[in-house]
């Protein structure tokens, strides 16, 4: 069994001359980095870097159709007349190149550039008429349809995010008020002082007492009122034997007593027709 007093002094880190070992400024700045804390004073020689831990890209693109874009803007192509051949050549070396190393990413692209061989094919053969007699349409027409929208759409884009954005561009400014101690109470207008004093009338007015008293009202009296208004008279319209001045309870009562009349057969209620004035007589001749 080794010993483990002895394998700690090999694993310690060896002391230059001069050096505080205590010193942590002066051990800085003769170790190449740290480790978990630990300073290192010379590259280890087992150091594995996989080949993929560090990757350049040149060019960045957002899609197939950023890519092509790319690929004809950069050699000052008509996009209304793309020659297939040299960009479809173009496009499918970079597509190799990001196959080698991550064949997901390349999947969209494979399928454009299945898109632009297929193009390229159709354009080698010989244009078919419609049935109208007109010239079929440009192979090319609908790839130059979706690449000039995305070119607007990425400019558009591009504008906006020139705009300032909170946060990027600019910050908020905050500002703390320190409230004073002192309540300050708000200033009352003499219009709302004399609104509330005339509200506080209006409530009083409807807080009134009344006195209520019991009137003693007696059909038969009201009776004989009846027949002397119609002594005398052939006849009587019915809204003439009431007294609107006296109240509701009196109107009510002297119905009562016309009823009671007309019950007994004292008087006559007649109306010539419908919806025609109603009026009242005695049912027998006064002598």
């Amino acid at each position: 069994m080794s010993d483990p007093t002895a394998a700690s002094v090999m694993a310690a880190p060896p002391v230059l001359p001069g050096i505080d070992a205590d010193d942590p400024t002066a051990i800085d700045s003769v170790a190449v980095a740290r480790l978990y804390g630990e300073p290192l004073f010379a590259m280890p020689t087992d150091l594995y870097i996989p080949p993929d831990a560090l990757e350049v890209f040149l060019e960045a693109f957002e899609g197939p159709l950023d890519l092509l874009l790319y690929l004809i803007r950069r050699q000052n192509f008509n996009i209304l007349d793309i020659p297939m051949a040299s960009v479809t050549r173009q496009y499918l070396a970079y597509v190799e190149q990001i196959r080698k190393t991550n064949l997901e990413l390349a999947s969209d692209y494979l399928l454009m550039a299945a898109m632009l061989i297929e193009i390229k094919s159709r354009m080698l053969l010989p244009p078919k008429r419609s049935a109208d007699g007109h010239e079929a349409e440009d192979p090319r027409a609908e790839l130059v349809r979706r690449l000039v929208e995305y070119e607007q759409m990425k400019r558009a884009a591009a504008r906006l995010d020139q705009l300032p954005l909170l946060g990027r561009d600019f910050l908020r400014a905050q500002v703390v008020v320190e409230q004073s101690l002192a309540v300050r109470f708000p200033d009352v207008d003499a219009a709302d002082l004399g609104a509330a004093w005339a509200d506080i009338l209006k409530r009083a007015t409807l807080n009134q007492h009344h006195m209520i008293t019991r009137e003693q009202l007696s059909v038969r009296e009201h009776m004989s009122i009846v027949l002397r208004a119609l002594q005398g008279r052939r006849f009587a319209m019915f809204e003439d034997l009431f007294d609107e001045t006296r109240g509701p309870q009196v109107l009510v009562v002297t119905f009562i007593a016309l009823l009671e009349l007309a019950r007994e057969r004292l008087l006559e209620v007649t109306q010539a027709e419908a919806f025609a004035p109603i009026y009242v007589r005695l049912a027998y001749t006064p002598a």
